[in-house]
């Protein structure tokens, strides 16, 4: 097993030094296998590559079946395993790719992501997949390019009886801020059983408000290490986002194929082709949020389109985007809406109906971003 060692750049490959790194279970320590990093090395070598960042395997999966995509067959090997991760290696277009599959939510978004930019020779990241819709405006199947992401999942949660004009906790140290503006359950009316307001407006809410924070950065170009700083609009890279004008007009998909069974156990399920009312778009859009919170809630969804103006909501690219801006390596995000979060007119999320249509039209759009690149 090789020790702690250091990465370092020479001549736009990654050398045969390597950070310690922790496994992602456990919380106990492992050192990279030697074989696995003599294999590190040598695909740095013909490096560099664009890092291809994937939530879960659904959304992956049309991917690695697109013909735009060639798995990597003679000098790369076509994948490597580190860390309870496994990272692909091959084409598309002209760009050599390293894809990687993080898991659900923020954390394992963010440990993916360090992972890779520690382990490879990354020059950009595309991140790519489906996402809940929060603008009403939007349809499903519409795929958002957010020009800035934000992680809405970290609060400071007041105590009762403090208003908007009372300090936070610790606030006077720096480390939290009134200044995003809050979430307070008051606003909120809950009914008793007898269908009467559970609480008085006036006498508030024992739940009180949450407070929105931004994150704790910590960039690598700091010459002092532990600087810290505060994120909380986390731009995505200016190139590439210019680049995505040259998307809108693209072609995506609009009817879905889905089992349906005719009502009898006994009987075979049936195929059903079900169709968006128009054909999906590319809609590049101001803002974007995530956070370890799947959102199937309709006044929640419209209270992050009110307070922060966000048309796709997903659990894991804001975590990608704050680790790609501390390690300054270029960064975008394609997400793909399959459900108005909360519910439109379907009884039950439309995401079970239409995220395999979502995660296609992702593919669709970020493999034509790649091409671009």
């Amino acid at each position: 097993m090789l020790p702690i060692m250091s990465a370092t750049r020479r001549g736009g490959g990654v050398s045969l030094l390597l950070l310690l790194l922790l496994a992602a279970s456990g919380g106990a320590a492992t050192a990279v296998p030697e074989s696995t990093a003599r294999s590190i090395g040598r695909v740095n070598r013909l490096g560099p590559f664009l890092g291809v960042v994937v939530p879960n395997a659904f959304e992956m999966e049309p991917l690695l079946r697109s013909p735009r995509f060639s798995p990597a067959k003679s000098r790369l090997p076509p994948y490597l395993d580190v860390a309870g991760r496994r990272f692909r290696f091959g084409t598309i277009g002209e760009q050599k790719v390293v894809i990687v599959m993080t898991g659900l939510g923020m954390l394992n978004s963010g440990v993916t992501t360090q992972l890779l930019l520690t382990l490879f020779d990354v020059k950009g990241i595309v991140h790519f997949g489906i996402a809940g819709n929060a603008d009403p405006d939007r349809q499903i199947g519409d795929v958002a390019i957010p020009r800035y992401w934000a992680h809405t999942g970290l609060w400071n949660w007041q105590r009762y009886g403090d208003g908007p004009e009372n300090e936070l906790a610790l606030e006077s140290n720096g480390d939290y801020t009134r200044k995003l503006g809050n979430l307070n359950f008051t606003d909120y009316t809950v009914a008793n059983k007898n269908g009467r307001p559970a609480r008085s407006a006036a006498a508030g809410n024992l739940l009180n408000a949450v407070w929105y924070q931004p994150e704790e950065v910590f960039p690598a170009s700091s010459s002092t290490p532990e600087s810290r700083g505060h994120a909380f609009w986390v731009p995505v890279d200016g190139h590439y986002y210019d680049l995505t004008r040259k998307l809108e007009g693209l072609e995506l998909e609009r009817c879905v194929v889905a089992a349906s069974n005719n009502g009898t156990a006994a009987t075979t399920t049936r195929k059903r082709r079900t169709c968006l009312p128009r054909r999906p778009a590319v809609a590049r859009v101001e803002r974007g949020c995530s956070a370890s919170v799947f959102v199937d809630n309709a006044a929640y969804r419209e209270f992050l389109r009110s307070r922060f103006r966000v048309t796709p909501v997903d659990m894991e690219t804001a975590a990608v985007a704050l680790v790609a801006m501390q390690q300054g390596t270029p960064f975008i995000a394609v997400r793909a809406l399959s459900d108005l979060a909360g519910g439109g007119a379907a009884g039950s999320n439309e995401a079970g109906v239409f995220a395999p249509l979502a995660a296609q039209n992702a593919v669709t759009v970020a493999v034509e971003l790649i091409s671009l690149l």
